[in-house]
C-alpha cells in the first residue's frame, strides 16, 4: 500500500474516497445522465459552453429552478448553493427586487440602443455605491477590462499593461501572461494565440513593489489591471503597504491603475475598494452587479475622464474600438437600480459577512481537528480552504498549492452530501438568502469528507 501523500492525505486514501463518491454520484442522478446522453451531443464537447466540462463530477446535473441559495435539479436533488454562479448570483438566484424589474421591462422592451429613466438613476445609485466615477455600461467584466485598457493606451499613448502573475480578467488577450524564470511569457495552453503578448504586456509578481517599479520604469506601461485580492488561483491577500505601494508607483511612472471588482466585490458595500479607501484610476465589476443579469460597470475619475475625452477629440471619426449592440440595455438598467437600490444593501452585506465569518471559522476549526496542512481565507463574503500551508505571497504559490485530484474528490464529495462550491477552485460564497443551517451543513460535510481522507492508517 502506497504512504505517498498529497495535500496531506495518503494517495490510497483520495483515491478509495474518489471512486466511492463517483459512484454515489452516478446512483443518484440518472435522468441527468440519460438527458445528456441523448441530447448533449449538438453542443461542441458536449457543453454549451466549454468550461462546464471543467466541473469534477462524473457528468453535469440538469437544473430544473434555482432560488435564493438552492439550485435543484432534474433529479430531485437539492443543493446549497455556494457557488452562486461563481459570483454571478453572488446575491442570490432570483433576487425578489431583480426579478419584478425584468418582469416590468420585459413588458417595455429589450434592446433599444436609447437610454431610459432607468439609466439615469442607476448611473446615481453607481456613484453612491462605488464612488464618484464617470460610468459606463458593458455586458461583461471582459469587456469592461478591454475597453478600460483602451481608454489608457489612448490617455497615455503607451503599449503594455502590467499584470500579476496568476491572475485572470476575463478573455483580454493581452493578460493572458504569466511569468517563466522571471521573465513574462505567454500563458501555457493559450489556444489560437498569433501575436506575441510580451509586446503589450508584462507580468509580476503579486505582493512584490520592486518588481512592479522595475516594470514601470522602463515607461512603457500604460495601466496596472489588477484585483485588490487575488482570487482566480488561490486566494492571496495583499500585504501591508502593497496598495499604498501600488498607488505611489503608479503616480510616479504615469501608469493608470485599474481595480477589477468582478470577484473582490464580496468585500463588503462598494467592494474592496471603497472599504479599504483605495484610489484606482479606472473601476471596473462585473458579474453580480445588476443581481445577475448579465451586465458590467467600469468607471473614470474626472481626471481619467477629462484626459480620455481629451485624446478621444483628436481621433478621426469611426469606430472607437468600445462598445457592443446589447450594452447598456434597458433590461440591464432596470436591474442595476433594482439591485443596487433593495439588494446590495448594508443590512445585506452584514448578513453575508456575518455567515461568512462563521464558515471561516468553521472549516478553520476542522482544519486543525485533522491536521491537515491547509488554511482557510475570507475576502467578505467569499471564503476559501487551501488545501496546502498559508498565507500566500502570490501567483507563482497559489499554483503550487493546487491539488486538482483532491479537489475534484471533495467537491464531488460535497455534492452527495447536498453542498455545491465553485469548480475551479474551493471558493465559497455567501448570499443575503443564504441561512445559518446551510452554512452548518457544509461544516459538518467538510467534517465528514475530512475524516475520511484523514483516516488514520
Amino acid at each position: 500500500m502506497s504512504t505517498d501523500l498529497i495535500a496531506g492525505i495518503r494517495r490510497d486514501h483520495l483515491a478509495a474516497f474518489a471512486a466511492r463518491e463517483a459512484d454515489i454520484y452516478v446512483e443518484t442522478r440518472p435522468k441527468a445522465a440519460t438527458a445528456l446522453a441523448e441530447g448533449a451531443g449538438s453542443f461542441l464537447g458536449g457543453v454549451p459552453m466549454h468550461w462546464m466540462a471543467d466541473w469534477p463530477m462524473p457528468h453535469l446535473p440538469l437544473v430544473a429552478k434555482a432560488h435564493g441559495a438552492r439550485i435543484w435539479d432534474i433529479d430531485g436533488q437539492k443543493l446549497d448553493d455556494f457557488c452562486l454562479g461563481d459570483t454571478g448570483s453572488m446575491f442570490g438566484h432570483s433576487p425578489g427586487p431583480v426579478a419584478k424589474a425584468i418582469r416590468q421591462q420585459a413588458r417595455r422592451g429589450l434592446t433599444y440602443m436609447l437610454p431610459t429613466e432607468a439609466a439615469l438613476m442607476a448611473g446615481r445609485l453607481l456613484a453612491d455605491r462605488f464612488g464618484p466615477f464617470r460610468w459606463q455600461i458593458a455586458t461583461t467584466a471582459t469587456d469592461a477590462n478591454r475597453f478600460a485598457l483602451r481608454v489608457a493606451r489612448a490617455i497615455t499613448g503607451r503599449p503594455k499593461v502590467l499584470v500579476f502573475n496568476g491572475s485572470y480578467h476575463g478573455t483580454v488577450d493581452d493578460t493572458f501572461v504569466s511569468l517563466e524564470n522571471g521573465k513574462t511569457v505567454a500563458s501555457p495552453g493559450l489556444l489560437g494565440q498569433v501575436s506575441d503578448l510580451t509586446r503589450t504586456a508584462v507580468c509580476c509578481e503579486f505582493n512584490d513593489l520592486a518588481s512592479v517599479e522595475a516594470a514601470l520604469a522602463k515607461g512603457d506601461v500604460a495601466a496596472i489591471l489588477t484585483e485588490p485580492v487575488m482570487t482566480n488561483s488561490c486566494v492571496v491577500l495583499p500585504e501591508a503597504g502593497f496598495h499604498d505601494g501600488l498607488r505611489q508607483l503608479s503616480l510616479k511612472y504615469g501608469a493608470l491603475l485599474i481595480m477589477d471588482e468582478t470577484h473582490t466585490i464580496s468585500s463588503g458595500l462598494g467592494g474592496y475598494t471603497r472599504v479599504h479607501s483605495l484610489r484606482p484610476d479606472i473601476f471596473v465589476v462585473g458579474k453580480c452587479v445588476a443581481g445577475g443579469m448579465p451586465t458590467a460597470v467600469w468607471g473614470l475619475t474626472d481626471e481619467t475622464a477629462t484626459r480620455y475625452e481629451a485624446a478621444n477629440a483628436q481621433r478621426e471619426p469611426g469606430r472607437s474600438g468600445m462598445g457592443t449592440t446589447l450594452s447598456a440595455n434597458p433590461m440591464q438598467f432596470a436591474c442595476l437600480v433594482a439591485n443596487l437600490a433593495e439588494v446590495m444593501t448594508p443590512e445585506n452585506y452584514a448578513h453575508m459577512e456575518k455567515l461568512a465569518e462563521r464558515l471561516s471559522h468553521g472549516l478553520a476549526r476542522i482544519i486543525d481537528e485533522h491536521r491537515a496542512p491547509w488554511h482557510v481565507v475570507r475576502v467578505g463574503a467569499r471564503v476559501e480552504f487551501i488545501c496546502a500551508p498559508g498565507p500566500l505571497k502570490n501567483g507563482t504559490e497559489a499554483g503550487f498549492a493546487h491539488h486538482p485530484e483532491v479537489e475534484a474528490a471533495i467537491h464531488t464529495g460535497l455534492i452527495n452530501r447536498g453542498t455545491l462550491i465553485a469548480p475551479f477552485h474551493n471558493m465559497m460564497l455567501i448570499s443575503p438568502a443564504t441561512k445559518k443551517a446551510q452554512v452548518d451543513r457544509l461544516i459538518a460535510s467538510f467534517d465528514a469528507i475530512l475524516s475520511d481522507l484523514f483516516q488514520a492508517a
